[in-house]
């Protein structure tokens, strides 16, 4: 799914579970879409475990820490997961050469 946050100029799109929690998550801001994130909450997690957080979150950000059927003044258009890849896949190579 996606959405758009008008007061900071962000898309955000979320690959989700059959819950509502957010798996993975790519944000893109302005006119070009720059990416400013791109979390998968698994590596989140692993990063946590190893004690490299804050090196992760610098990186490649983090995920939203509420399910989706909690949000608020949020209206998510659905995608489907292919729609989703072609969004992560080019964000987050972007993102990772930027902090090599």
């Amino acid at each position: 799914m996606r959405c758009y946050w008008d007061e900071e100029d962000i898309w955000f799109y979320f690959e989700v579970d059959g819950e509502g929690w957010v798996l993975r998550q790519v944000e893109l801001e302005g006119p070009e879409l720059t990416p400013v994130a791109a979390a998968s909450l698994a590596e989140w997690q692993r990063a946590c475990d190893a004690g490299r957080l804050d090196e992760y979150d610098s990186r490649f950000g983090s995920t939203a820490e509420l399910p989706v059927s909690e949000w608020e003044g949020h209206d998510p258009e659905e995608l489907t997961s292919e729609e989703f890849e072609e969004v992560w896949g080019p964000a987050r190579r972007r993102i990772a050469s930027r902090h090599r």
